[in-house]
């Protein structure tokens, strides 16, 4: 039988602990950081063993859990999966281990195409950890009776991450990944990944103008702000704000990159071994 949630002596200005593999999650931290202002923050990626898309599902649970502890021993209030793959392969497994709210990005992201599609007919695009799970096929089935049309874009977060996000070359890769949807007559796009905000402008350019992209990282904020509103956990407007980033190797490169991401500068930058 699941635990049931301890929250009761956490104070609320305790942070929100938010984690992917890398970069992605920044775009999901940036739109809490908007939504929740009064919020700190603490990011961690797993820098060490990224990308996640391609890992199994026994390694990915591993290296989840580490970083659940490791945002749990520093007090956080709620934790944000900023991963669609660790959303779709670990999640059930991370909110057994913690006493707190564990919330994903796949279940609001499947609220928002679902109530964004009029003919129920959703794509969905994402690494091939998220595709291969079937994760958001599973979650819009409950929520209404949509078609779903999956495709793996392994190749999108390498070009995000090296700062190709327009032109001919990943305008190319993308019309390949796009046209087996596109035949479908899809008229909502979820975007399941969180790296793929960064190439919105390529994927409207080689879509028909009538498709909604959805981007889970909004529709999980106010997930986030309507958790903590319902337990009475928001931060005071007088909390002294922070927010804190960790890896787990190249602090410099993901200050470099991860500003690419976030919507604010990265100044600091801790590396952290979880194996300590």
């Amino acid at each position: 039988m699941q635990r049931k949630k301890e929250i009761k002596t956490l104070g609320n200005n305790n942070p929100i602990g938010i984690f992917d593999s890398g970069f992605g999650g920044l775009t999901v931290m940036s739109a809490i950081n908007k939504i929740l202002p009064y919020e700190n923050l603490i990011y961690f990626g797993d820098t060490a063993h990224v990308p996640y898309g391609t890992k199994s599902q026994n390694a990915i649970i591993k290296f989840s859990k580490k970083i659940t502890s490791f945002l749990i021993k520093n007090n956080v209030k709620l934790i944000v999966v900023a991963c669609n793959t660790v959303s779709a392969l670990a999640l059930p497994v991370l909110d057994k281990i913690a006493k707190i709210p564990v919330i994903g990005v796949i279940s609001p992201g499947a609220r928002a195409a679902v109530g964004a599609s009029k003919n129920l007919k959703i794509g969905i695009i994402g690494t091939e950890g998220t595709i291969g799970s079937k994760s958001y096929p599973k979650a819009i089935s409950k929520l209404a009776k949509a078609k779903t049309y999956q495709q793996a874009c392994p190749l999108f977060v390498l070009f995000v991450e090296e700062g190709l996000t327009e032109g001919e070359i990943i305008d190319t890769i993308a019309k390949k990944y796009i046209k087996p949807l596109l035949s479908k007559k899809i008229d909502t796009l979820v975007l399941g990944c969180t790296h793929y905000p960064l190439i919105r402008k390529t994927l409207e350019k080689n879509l028909d103008k009538n498709i909604v992209l959805v981007d889970s990282a909004k529709s999980t904020a106010m997930e986030v702000k309507r958790i903590l509103e319902q337990k009475s956990l928001l931060a005071s407007k007088n909390n002294k704000k922070y927010l804190k980033f960790y890896v787990s190797n190249n602090p410099e490169k993901f200050k470099k990159i991860g500003m690419r991401f976030f919507s604010k500068d990265i100044k600091d930058v801790k590396k952290v071994d979880l194996d300590d």
